[in-house]
């Protein structure tokens, strides 16, 4: 009897396009990334915003990844700007805190990009300051990345709240998988 393999088919559905009030729910620091470029820090921030989802019952979350730089040309920097509805002072540009944004409301453009396998991914466009005619929205049954571990009890043997292990929070996921892999391997 023949085996099959094939990819799973995903039940996501991505944030409508257009133009809806947000608020940051999360800047998440991924490290050093290779890029085209070389070698980049990288940094993730992600919003939810004020439709939700038919199916899950939970407001959209979109995310975008930035290089970590404030340089002229940098998107995180044009972002930030026009998010903020200002460009940096001279003292901002010399360090700004990300995780000031969280909590921080705003309206994102939203566009739909679509793979040449018919995945449809939602990007962020463009970020401008939340309307204040529009009343603020708070973030909605949202854990940050940083303390899902310890607020799934997998906390692990760490020293000043941070695992030792790179990714240490796959390795329960992986684990299985691995030992799948020698069994059959064997």
């Amino acid at each position: 009897m023949p085996i099959i393999a094939k990819e799973p088919e995903s039940k996501f559905t991505p944030c409508p396009e257009g133009l809806m009030q947000a608020v940051c729910c999360d800047v998440i620091d991924l490290g050093v990334q290779t890029t085209p470029w070389g070698e980049k820090p990288k940094v993730e921030i992600r919003w939810q915003v004020d439709e939700v989802d038919p199916d899950t019952h939970k407001r959209f979350e979109v995310r975008a990844w930035y290089t970590l730089s404030l340089s002229e040309k940098a998107n995180l920097r044009k972002h930030l700007e026009t998010w903020r509805g200002r460009k940096f002072t001279a003292e901002e540009l010399r360090g700004f805190d990300l995780e000031k944004l969280i909590g921080v409301n705003c309206q994102l453009q939203v566009i739909h990009n679509i793979t040449d396998e018919g995945k449809v991914y939602a990007n962020v466009q463009a970020i401008v300051p939340h309307n204040a005619k529009v009343p603020k929205i708070a973030v909605l049954d949202y854990v940050r990345q940083q303390d899902r571990a310890k607020s799934q009890g997998n906390e692990g043997d760490t020293h000043d709240g941070e695992s030792d292990v790179p990714f240490a929070w796959l390795l329960p996921l992986l684990l299985p998988v691995m030992a799948f892999s020698q069994a059959v391997l064997a």
